[in-house]
Parts: structure tokens; C-alpha cells; sequence
């Protein structure tokens, strides 16, 4: 009998730790959200509702747009930019991303034609 009652405790401490942990994740464009730097000098800024703002170094530039996320895979899409949008440019580009911690964003290629993009991209990304 205790055992049934402990494993009963077991079981609702596991399910309420499941819930809140599913109601804290944020999910869609929101799981990328925030103001990102690389390497290059970069700032990504990506709000919840999916749109974004790039302002680049190398190469120069400052670029918006939309990106679209299913899972742990994001689709970047140039809106507008500074000058004209170079044709390679003007498609998506689609990344898996991971999140290894909560000032960290990683991604990596899965399709894009977009050079300047995926230079920029791939590189490690840290909260700013």
C-alpha cells in the first residue's frame, strides 16, 4: 500500500515537472527571439512574432525579413535590405538550430543558396 502511494507521488511530481517545463519553452519564432551577436560582429535581432532585423559587417549590410520555424527548424526569408537584394539572396534559406543554453544559439545549413547568409548564419551566436 505505501508503495502504490509512493509511486502515485512519483508519477504527479513527474507529470507537474513535464507541464511546467512544456509551458516555459517557448516554441515557433518566439524559441529564437532576442538580440544576437557572432563573430563577424553581427547583431540578429529576432522578435516572437517572426520578424527580424540584420545589421551586418561582412558584408556590410542591414536586411529584414521573416523567418518561419517548425521544430528545430528555421526558414529565413529576406523582406527588404539596404540596396538591392543580391539574387542568390532572394529565396530562403532553411537551418536547424539548437539552443545549448539560454545565451547561445547554434545553427546549421540544411539548404540555402544565399553565400553572405550562410557565412553569417553558421557562425555561433551569443545574447547580447
Amino acid at each position: 500500500m505505501k508503495l502504490q502511494h509512493s509511486l502515485r507521488l512519483l508519477f504527479a511530481g513527474a507529470l507537474i515537472a513535464l507541464m511546467t517545463a512544456c509551458a516555459t519553452t517557448p516554441s515557433g519564432p518566439a524559441a529564437l527571439a532576442g538580440t544576437w551577436t557572432n563573430s563577424f560582429g553581427t547583431v540578429w535581432t529576432i522578435n516572437p512574432d517572426g520578424t527580424f532585423h540584420v545589421m551586418a559587417t561582412r558584408p556590410k549590410a542591414e536586411i529584414w525579413g521573416n523567418c518561419t520555424v517548425a521544430a528545430d527548424t528555421v526558414t529565413i526569408q529576406e523582406t527588404r535590405r539596404v540596396g538591392p537584394i543580391p539574387k542568390s539572396c532572394r529565396g530562403p534559406g532553411v537551418y536547424k538550430f539548437s539552443r545549448p543554453d539560454g545565451n547561445t544559439l547554434a545553427f546549421v545549413l540544411v539548404s540555402d543558396k544565399c553565400k553572405p547568409r550562410i557565412q553569417n548564419v553558421t557562425q555561433p551566436w551569443h545574447r547580447k
